[in-house]
């Protein structure tokens, strides 16, 4: 619990899980409810809700925990709709892309990087003061994990033409 506590932390943010409903399997950490807790065994391999994983010593959140973490209080950037797109391509957040910043606006802290609609896109690592910059095509927020790098890793080319299949 103290790796999701600590990595809410970076967001200003605190998360409430109950621990004993959190469960690791092989460096991986997944939210059981009460009801599945009872009729998990010790050979699951996928159980739950995904929070996370443990690598290195380095925690690497699912989206799931970042859309939890950002229902919360928490630093949030949200983005209009092309620095949205250009986000989940795993491109950096400028300026200009900026709608609206909720918490924290100084260089060095982390943010959650969410649509217009407030869909968790994935978060950053502020790197300019978003109030104070003037150039409004300077990257503000680096991007270090977006919705698109699942899409991006498993980017594949395809042996098979449509009609094969």
């Amino acid at each position: 619990m103290k790796l999701i506590d600590d990595f809410a932390g970076r967001f200003n943010a605190t998360i409430s899980l109950d621990e004993s409903l959190v469960v690791m399997k092989q460096n991986r950490l997944f939210l059981l409810n009460k009801n599945l807790k009872r009729l998990v065994s010790e050979r699951f391999f996928y159980v739950g809700t995904y929070l996370g994983k443990v690598k290195g010593g380095t925690f690497f959140p699912s989206f799931h925990l970042l859309s939890m973490i950002a229902e919360h209080k928490a630093n949030k950037t949200v983005v209009d709709e092309k620095t949205e797109w250009l986000f989940i391509c795993g491109r950096d957040v400028f300026k200009q892309g900026i709608a609206k910043v909720m918490g924290s606006r100084r260089k060095s802290d982390y943010t959650l990087v969410l649509n217009k609609h407030g869909e968790c896109l994935g978060f950053g690592k502020i790197v300019r003061n978003i109030d104070s910059e003037t150039d409004m095509h300077a990257v503000v927020v680096t991007n270090i994990s977006d919705i698109g790098d699942f899409l991006r890793r498993e980017r594949r080319i395809s042996h098979f033409r449509p009609s094969e299949v």
